[in-house]
């Protein structure tokens, strides 16, 4: 179908929520952002969640912005979002509280508190999904183990792209890519693993049917589209709601050399599959197996990402000085290799105070502390290109394929001096773009599933034409090599000192 349409994509980040306005002309999509707003945890009592009707609001007040603004009626609309956390709907289809957020502390120690009953291999032999407490299967452990009834009031589990499609539709569904981020589906599947379901206690009937990107889940309710200002009930589409899944499929020219970095919040980087691997030797290295756009695997490791530089943002609190063009601006011009974390360590999950958690990693590893906002921006940028080239490293020994091309999609494509980086650490040409990877995949996905495209072929196409790319070649520099064996080093040394720093805590309390 050549006609012109135009689709809404809900992309919802982890930071921040987007309603894109995406344009098909019959041979290029043109993206329109129409709505932004901030998101983020709110704290209440001793837990994190998201704020459910705030974000809601949210995108209807963006669906409504679009009409307003445009007159036109969309051909269908689709949401993406995070991965692994969910609501718990009771049996009237009212949501019981608001989703936890993945990084709430109740999740802690609950992998040590599971492991005797099944360990992380088996888990993975099973699902292909490496352990992270974060994972849906071990926040629904913490609830068992926290003595609390929560899960015997559930009637449906929703992830959050199905269960904002739930609110415009009221269709109660779990969208494949999604499903496959819980570590509770058989792995290269759409079957709930009830092997681990049922070891740990976990209720399979809350569990919705999976289904695959593409599905029409039916019509936006009336209530909503009329609240919304829209003339008729616009079609609700799955896609690939996994904003990493969407991510990649609008990559152009993805091919068997090619490795993807999803670089936002979290920095997913990998290849596409056609099968999971669950080898012993994908598990000792960290890869993971989600689910794809086109029903095949991303094998992948979830990296730290830009949250370390965005919360050292939150902590500078000068929206003048600490602007993404300054912070790169400040990095481009601090002294290299001057100082370097472990960005892998659990240290840069979820601090109080992430500046202050950099530096005293630097002064306990014993190396120069960073104190200016240029330094430590520089710091935190080398260290996630030296632990990008690391898992190229893996990468290439794994799959044994020539992998020549690391392609750069999300946020990260508008830093030019961290796709030069990861160009340079790696020894890898980059190519960047597009920046709204998400969007535009889930808008491409839906006009697949209108007829609108037809086939991979055409998808591939039509995204080609449809996205400015940016190319970085690889700059030879010995100081990438040198500093990725350092890691080890100030990793080693830090442990120390907190092993020392504890010995003498205890010499103290015990006088």
């Amino acid at each position: 179908m050549q006609e012109p349409a135009s689709f809404l994509a809900v992309d919802l980040g982890a930071s921040n929520g987007r309603i894109m306005k995406v344009d098909w002309d019959g041979s290029r999509f043109v993206l329109d952002e129409v709505y932004r707003f901030p998101n983020g945890g709110i704290r209440t009592a001793q837990h994190l969640h998201w704020d459910t009707t705030q974000i809601w609001s949210q995108i209807q007040l963006g669906i409504k912005k679009f009409f307003s603004s445009t007159g036109k009626y969309p051909a269908g609309i689709g949401v993406d979002a995070w991965g692994v956390d969910y609501g718990l709907l009771d049996n009237r289809g009212q949501l019981l509280c608001d989703p936890y957020h993945y990084r709430d502390h109740r999740t802690d120690g609950v992998v040590e508190s599971v492991r005797p009953v099944i360990s992380e291999a088996e888990v993975f032999r099973i699902t292909g999904v490496q352990t992270m407490a974060i994972n849906t299967v071990y926040q629904l452990s913490s609830i068992i183990a926290s003595g609390s009834d929560e899960l015997s009031h559930a009637d449906t589990l929703l992830l959050i792209p199905d269960l904002f499609q739930y609110f415009l539709c009221g269709e109660k569904r779990a969208e494949y890519t999604e499903a496959t981020t819980t570590q509770l589906v058989y792995a290269g599947t759409r079957t709930w693993a009830r092997e681990v379901a049922e070891r740990l206690g976990i209720p399979l009937h809350i569990f919705p049917p999976i289904c695959s990107p593409g599905t029409r889940l039916g019509s936006m309710r009336k209530s909503v589209s009329e609240n919304c200002g829209l003339p008729r009930c616009p079609s609700c589409l799955a896609v690939a709601a996994h904003d990493t899944a969407s991510a990649v499929a609008a990559i152009p020219s993805m091919d068997e050399e090619s490795i993807f970095l999803s670089s936002g919040t979290w920095s997913l980087m990998g290849v596409v599959a056609d099968r999971p691997d669950t080898s012993d030797e994908a598990y000792r290295l960290g890869f993971t197996n989600e689910g794809a756009a086109d029903g095949g695997i991303l094998l992948l490791k979830n990296l730290n990402g830009l949250w370390i530089l965005q919360e050292c943002q939150r902590c500078w609190n000068r929206p003048e000085a600490a602007s993404w063009n300054a912070i790169e601006d400040a990095a481009t011009s601090a002294d290299a290799f001057r100082s370097l974390i472990d960005a892998s360590a659990a240290d840069f999950q979820s601090p109080e105070n992430m500046v202050s958690q950099v530096r005293q990693f630097c002064k306990d590893s014993g190396q120069p502390v960073p104190e200016t906002l240029g330094q430590i921006a520089r710091c935190v940028l080398e260290s996630l290109c030296l632990l990008y080239s690391h898992t190229v490293q893996d990468l290439l020994g794994l799959t044994g394929r020539q992998l020549s091309t690391i392609r750069i999609v999300g946020g990260g494509v508008m830093n030019h001096l961290l796709c030069q980086m990861v160009a340079d650490a790696c020894d890898i040409e980059v190519v960047a773009g597009p920046v709204e990877a998400a969007a535009l995949g889930n808008a491409v996905l839906q006009a697949v599933a209108t007829g609108h495209i037809l086939g991979c072929d055409q998808r591939r196409v039509a995204i080609g034409e449809s996205v400015h790319l940016s190319h970085y070649r690889p700059r030879l520099d010995d100081r990438w090599k040198s500093s990725s064996d350092q890691i080890a080093v100030f990793v080693d040394r830090v442990r120390a000192a907190r092993v020392q720093s504890k010995f003498r805590s205890t010499a103290l309390t015990s006088r």
